[in-house]
């Protein structure tokens, strides 16, 4: 059974255009709106398996998309949501990200990437939490000085942002040609220098990440 999907930008030519290519990739397009209260009555209509929603939407072009999904969230808690949007805000998807697992907070310039937009919209649908990788850079430029951050290899870092996408030990080794046992060694030596609980919850480990990454 394909996995069911709402759509919520008020760019039509946008919207239309990540339908077209959800529908094609093997997912079922439910609805789509244009606005928050449309989404939000599509949602409640059609008890989706994600909503797609764009982070800022009318009538104000404020937070609109973001207060859908926290409604959606305390309503149909076991809808996954992916929240879009043209710049990286770090406290919104803080928040977001905080609210549980199968979330997403993806820039709309990740769309073009066609083949690792449609994985990612499958990890979150399947339970992943997933912050866009220029999210992390952002984090990681606002760091201060004499940051624990500075103890990590130039792998580990790169194992730390693929952590911090959502990605399992496996899906690490993957992206990074190595083996999982590497991955594993890597990941053990990361948490220690950062000083992080180990967890085998794959969004606790996002959390924990992103959480000490956004005070430094």
């Amino acid at each position: 059974m394909p996995t069911r999907i709402v759509l919520a930008d008020d760019d039509v030519l946008l919207r239309e255009g990540l339908a077209s290519l959800l529908d094609r990739s093997g997912f079922e397009v439910v609805g789509q709106a244009g606005d928050a209260v449309a989404l939000l009555a599509l949602v409640r209509a059609t008890g989706p398996d994600v909503a797609i929603v764009d982070i800022r939407m009318p009538p104000a072009h404020a937070t609109e998309g973001l207060d859908a999904a926290r409604i959606i969230r305390q309503e149909l808690p076991d809808t996954a949501i992916i929240v879009l949007s043209a710049h990286v805000e770090v406290d919104h998807a803080m928040e977001l990200l905080a609210a549980g697992e199968r979330l997403g907070y993806l820039l709309k310039s990740r769309v073009t990437d066609v083949a690792q937009f449609i994985e990612t919209v499958e990890r979150i649908a399947a339970g992943a939490s997933v912050v866009d990788p220029s999210l992390v850079q952002e984090l990681f430029k606002a760091r201060r000085r004499r940051d624990p951050l500075d103890a990590l290899s130039e792998r580990e870092r790169e194992v730390l942002a693929l952590m911090a996408e959502g990605r399992s030990n496996a899906g690490i080794a993957g992206q990074i040609f190595v083996t999982e046992g590497t991955v594993e060694k890597h990941v053990r030596s990361i948490l220690t220098k950062l000083d992080l609980s180990a967890s085998d919850t794959a969004h606790r480990r996002v959390l924990a990440v992103l959480r000490f990454l956004e005070a430094r």
